[in-house]
This record gives structure tokens, sequence and C-alpha cells, in this order.
């Protein structure tokens, strides 16, 4: 995989010759609109920003932009700006969403309202990318956000959504190591069983585009000494490409404690919709909101020039 790093993925971004449009919800304080701001300074994305206009205008002019050379779109509540953004994804005139000042359930219930016809994955699920000092590439994880106890059928499901994400990355083959604490299987353990029967699933051509290995503790998967020291043969033991988790605690804990202890940069998204969706907190660093954008970004359907 050529993108190694964040800066790399930036400027993979920056190479493309049309920009992913990116719809904003709510794109009513400040710090949304930064964002907006910057990506599209550094030729990351075009951005549309949806929602109260004297706001957003206000914003721009506080951050000393030309307010021209923004794409506005008045709506006046939380619904319209959501109604707003479907419309745009519906015509092919954004292709990537990204959640402003509003509740991260609105913004879930117009992905998944029928009606709006955003759903294409049986499974919504988050998916992160991390770049770690001690890890020679980058790594994804997923899911830390969305999927609470996943059986085996979603588990498949989010596997997929996320090797179609490294995949939109430049990776043709990712390794993917399904998590648990121990190696064997072991009928009480439910995230063992179902790792092999995804491993089986990958052998037998029901999971493509990748190679599956599991179940694999953690430290099996990313370290190659401690596959050598266990005596573990595997294409992904020690190389992994992508994490899954056996449930959102634990995807959860291991995405704080890669950001948190280990330091690490992160970039996330919602797969399963028609377009990429950014839903990064508030609290989140400034460079996981922009590295977040240029992940969605690179990973959107490529978009007609406009005429």
């Amino acid at each position: 995989m050529d993108i190694a790093t964040f800066p790399d993925l930036a400027r993979a971004v920056q190479a493309r010759p049309v920009k992913p449009r990116v719809a904003i919800v709510a794109a009513n304080d400040a710090h949304t609109v930064e964002s907006a701001v910057l990506g599209q300074r550094d030729g990351l994305i075009e951005a549309v920003l949806i929602g109260d206009d004297a706001k957003i205008r206000g914003h721009l002019e506080a951050l000393g932009q030309d307010q021209a050379g923004y794409a506005i779109v008045p709506a006046a509540s939380t619904e319209a700006c959501l109604a707003e953004a479907v419309a745009l994804v519906q015509a092919g005139a954004a292709t990537v969403l990204m959640k402003g000042q509003l509740e991260t359930g609105d913004m879930m219930r117009a992905i998944l309202a029928r009606e709006n016809n955003l759903r294409r994955s049986p499974v919504l699920s988050v998916a992160g990318l991390y770049e770690c000092e001690r890890y020679p590439k980058l790594i994804a994880l997923t899911d830390q956000a969305i999927n609470t106890y996943p059986g085996l059928d979603e588990k498949k499901a989010i596997l997929e959504n996320a090797v179609g994400l490294l995949h939109g990355l430049g990776l043709a083959r990712p390794k993917v190591a399904v998590l648990a604490a121990v190696e064997k299987v072991n009928p009480k353990m439910r995230e063992t069983v179902d790792a092999a029967a995804l491993k089986e699933m990958n052998q037998a051509g029901q999971i493509t585009g990748c190679v599956v290995d599991g179940p694999l503790s953690f430290d099996l998967a990313t370290l190659k000494e401690a596959a050598t020291v266990k005596g573990y043969a595997s294409e992904v033991a020690g190389d992994a490409d992508l994490l899954i988790a056996p449930d959102l605690v634990c995807g959860n804990v291991l995405a704080k404690a890669l950001t948190g202890f280990a330091g690490a940069l992160t970039a996330g998204t919602v797969l399963g919709a028609a377009v990429p969706v950014v839903l990064v907190p508030r609290s989140a660093e400034a460079s996981d909101k922009y590295y977040s954008l240029a992940l969605a970004a690179l990973t959107a359907a490529p978009r007609a020039p406009q005429g």
C-alpha cells in the first residue's frame, strides 16, 4: 500500500483532478466551518455548507474567508439541513456526508430511512485508520462505535465494509485479523467460534478480496516477534492491515488506547451507506477531523466534473 502515513493520505486526495463534494449538515458552529475551510484550502474537498445562512457567513468572515468561494445552502432546521444533504447525495452532487451541529442519532436516522435509499450494506459500521509509531504501516480497526454485540452475519458485513474501505486506499488484498483473547477455538468463547467461522468463509470464497485469519490475539496480529515465539505460521500474524473487534466494548477500548496511551493519529468514517459519512465528535483532535475528511474524500466515488 503506497499510503503508509496520513500525510500520504492527504496527498493522494490532493492529486485527484476532481475534488469530492462534501455536504456538511448543520454547519452552524465555528469548529465545523473551520474544518471545512481547512479541507477546502488544502485541496481535499469542495465544501457545501448547509444550515443557518447568517451563522455560516459570520464564521467564514471571522476566519477571513471570501464567502463567494463556498457553496452555502440555507436551511432553518435540522430536518431541513438533512433533507438538503440527502437530496444532494441522491442527485450525485455530493459524494461525502459530514455531521455538523446536530445529534448523531438524527444523522443516522436520515441515513437509515428507507425512503432516502442511502443504505448499501445490511449493516452500518465505523472503521478507524490509525498511524502508530511502533507499527510500520497504517492499520484499520472496526467496529468501535455502532454495533454493540454483532452476530456472525453482522461481523461478516462489518468485515466486508472495512475491506472495501482498504480497497479504496489501494490495498488489493488486506490481511484481516479477527481478534479474540486466544488463538484456539473455545466453544465457551463465542468470539473465537465466530473468528474461525469468518476464516472458513474466506477460505471457501464467501468472503473475498482479502485474507482472513482468526481467532488471533492482538499481540499475535500485530507483532511478528509474538508469532515467532508462539510458533504461529500465518500470512496475517504480525502484519495485519485490519483488526476486527469482537464487540463494541473491545473495539472502543482498543481505539481509545491506541489514541490516548499510544498517541496514534486517527481518522474514521461510517461505512455501509451510499457515501462515506464523517461523524467525528466535536471533542476530537483537529487532526482527527482533518484526516477523517481526507479518508472519506479518498474513498468516495469519483464525481463528474461540473459543467
